[in-house]
């Protein structure tokens, strides 16, 4: 299974959804919390191409976008494929 990172929030219900959806998969993940690691937001912004709002999600090192951009490839069937190693 390819390396699943997730910047986050603890105040972030998107956060929490795309969470969810991870764990009900069985999907370990790395989560780096912005709110406690506010240095670290920097990194996410750069790394998610300009993106400020939190989850921001990368698969295998490839950005995926927030929570919505994850169920919606849930809901297309084609989230299992990206995260096979």
């Amino acid at each position: 299974m390819k390396t699943v990172e997730i910047y986050t929030s603890p105040l972030c219900g998107f956060c929490h959804a795309a969470k969810r959806l991870l764990n009900s998969k069985g999907v370990s993940f790395a989560e780096v919390d912005v709110l406690a690691n506010p240095d670290r937001k920097a990194e996410m912004i750069q790394r998610a191409n300009g993106g400020r709002t939190v989850p921001q999600i990368f698969i295998g090192g490839d950005h995926v976008g927030g929570s919505d951009d994850l169920h919606a490839l849930e809901r297309a069937g084609k989230l299992d494929s990206l995260l096979e190693a």
